[in-house]
């Protein structure tokens, strides 16, 4: 990957819905160049999709929770449900397997308090692989991006 084509990823993030005529005038090619390049990058898997992103409270989604979720006994069985619960979830926005205290932080998206409450006691504390949940509710973000530094 060159700089030419962190450039155009660099726009791609900016805006997916760029025509190859204006991302040719961002980064300096012609259309067919950046078409080709573009496919490339989406044949690699580098690009690996185009989504709208929502606000979350204009949608009614706008209580952010981080969640530490423990696992009840560390085993390969239980890491597969897991991974499946949070799958089948859509509250869910992201997951991450972790290092140290906790095993997962997921973020999540809810309406309000009650769903929150209803999410951790019905979906999470209910599931046999979970131990135990610690939450943190957010209270403002202060940044939001799924954007990749490629231009660095």
């Amino acid at each position: 990957m060159d700089k030419t084509d962190r450039n155009i990823l660099a726009a791609l993030q900016n805006d997916a819905r760029l025509t190859n005529n204006e991302l040719a005038d961002i980064v300096g090619l012609s259309a067919s160049q950046c078409s080709r390049r573009r496919t490339q990058l989406e044949k690699d898997g580098v690009i690996v999709g185009y989504h709208a992103k929502l606000d979350r409270e204009k949608t009614g989604f706008g209580l952010t929770t981080i969640i530490s979720v423990t696992l009840a006994t560390h085993n390969s069985e239980n890491s597969k449900r897991i991974r499946e619960l949070f799958n089948s979830l859509p509250e869910i926005i992201e997951a991450h397997a972790m290092t140290g205290e906790m095993d997962y932080y997921i973020k999540i998206a809810t309406k309000d308090l009650k769903s929150l409450s209803s999410f951790i006691n019905d979906k999470l504390l209910a599931h046999e692989a979970v131990q135990n949940v610690k939450t943190a509710i957010s209270l403002e973000t202060l940044k939001d991006t799924q954007n990749i530094p490629v231009g660095l």
